[in-house]
């Protein structure tokens, strides 16, 4: 599907979706509980569903219905010699496979897209080094053998899913372990919201200057019922477009939030956006932006869209410590900085980094736009598009549906031009 976006301003009111970092989360505590859950969701993505499908391969009961899921433990209904297809989800991936090895599953683990190329070889040593029988460092995973408590050794600053995912295997062993940390964590509002998911299903994890310590022989208890909260990685995108020029109240959101994409309202801010709260909401509207220095290292899945930002602020901006963009569903850094020239931007890359010089000379005529099938890439170029007033194809505009199916459709609510052809 490719999307032809015109000029156009955003403006009016809008209830974000459910975070789908949330909801992998709660489904995976349900499926790990003492009995059923009832989880409450806002919209439905590509990858909650990898998630929701492979949690029934594993023997799970699964039930959507208008509000939500109702999900059953996989206790009961366990399966061997399985194949869970994560799809292009890196958390499906990265959150099962030590889950996948504390069970002693027979398992083969599959993907898509760009996701057999995303790195995973710092988790598998670490699971082999504690009984994992897994060969093959890239997917298709066959694994076997069954995981024992231990110290688990990693960097922190290579994938917080890593993290995500012991922190919720290794409760399920006999024996007690620790997650040594080598380096400082990066995208530490990950972790703090899989610590919240562990505590809700009563998981009692230790956490110290090092790591964390994790009692083994632990059951997960369910709270029978649960929202997952709104998404502000989603809601990422409306702040900035009403901060180039727009005005949007995004509501459906916690200022408390453990999410590090919060971290957005306060970019804004310094851009020179003007920001209001209210209570579960903020309203952007734009002023005069400038450009900024910003360190991506906890806020990744932030920067297409701090992109557009500086493209639309006066002055320059460096965005540093970016390097893991380059290895997500696409390379981020250079995805972003093509789109933008293409804009009319002025932009350079480096291995880590990206430099932004704000204002644009707008290209004659349409331009098209590479998705790189990236849905925060395909995002961000519409909403850039729009704000710029230049007309712009952006192909395989499809893949929004990995975490933000009705993307477009509220788009165009708000007032922004965008014909599918």
């Amino acid at each position: 599907m490719n999307i032809k976006i015109g000029k156009s301003i955003l403006k009016g009111n809008i209830k974000v979706i459910s975070s789908k970092s949330d909801a992998h989360r709660l489904l995976i505590g349900g499926a790990l509980a003492d009995k059923p859950t009832k989880i409450f969701l806002e919209g439905w993505s590509n990858d909650i569903e990898a998630t929701k499908s492979c949690l029934e391969t594993l023997g799970c009961e699964v039930i959507r219905d208008n509000d939500g899921i109702q999900i059953t433990p996989l206790w009961d209904g366990q399966a061997d010699d399985i194949v869970l297809d994560c799809v292009e989800s890196g958390s499906t991936l990265r959150f099962l496979l030590p889950i996948v090895a504390a069970l002693g599953k027979h398992a083969i683990l599959e993907g898509q897209g760009r996701l057999p190329e995303r790195p995973i070889d710092v988790l598998l040593e670490e699971l082999r080094a504690h009984g994992s029988l897994v060969k093959e460092n890239n997917l298709p995973l066959v694994m076997a053998g069954q995981i024992s408590g231990g110290v688990y050794t990693l960097p922190g600053n290579i994938s917080s899913q890593f993290i995500t995912g012991l922190l919720f295997a290794l409760p399920l062993l006999e024996e007690d372990s620790e997650i040594r940390l080598t380096t400082k964590m990066e995208s530490r509002g990950y972790v703090d919201m899989t610590l919240d998911t562990l505590r809700l299903f009563q998981i009692e994890i230790e956490e110290k200057d090092w790591g964390f310590k994790i009692k083994g022989g632990q059951t997960y208890r369910s709270p029978l019922e649960v929202s997952a909260e709104g998404d502000w990685s989603g809601a990422a995108f409306w702040v900035v477009a009403g901060g180039i020029g727009g005005e949007i109240t995004c509501t459906g959101l916690r200022k408390n939030s453990c999410q590090g994409d919060k971290e957005i309202v306060d970019l804004m801010e310094q851009f020179g956006a003007k920001v209001t709260w209210g209570e579960n909401e903020v309203m952007v509207c734009g002023g005069n932006l400038k450009g900024i220095t910003i360190d991506a290292a906890q806020i990744p899945d932030l920067v297409p869209a701090l992109c557009v930002a500086a493209a639309l602020a006066e002055g320059t901006t460096i965005i540093y410590n970016a390097g893991r963009l380059r290895m997500k569903e696409s390379d981020r850094l250079k995805a972003m900085a093509e789109g933008l020239q293409k804009l009319g931007v002025r932009v350079s890359q480096q291995p880590e980094s990206i430099k932004i010089e704000g204002g644009s000379v707008h290209p004659e005529g349409e331009v098209v736009l590479d998705s790189y099938d990236d849905h925060r890439i395909v995002m961000s170029l519409a909403i850039a598009a729009a704000a710029m007033g230049v007309e712009a194809v952006i192909e395989r505009a499809e893949a929004v549906s990995k975490s933000y199916p009705t993307f477009f459709a509220e788009f165009t609510r708000l007032g922004g031009a965008a014909d599918v052809f």
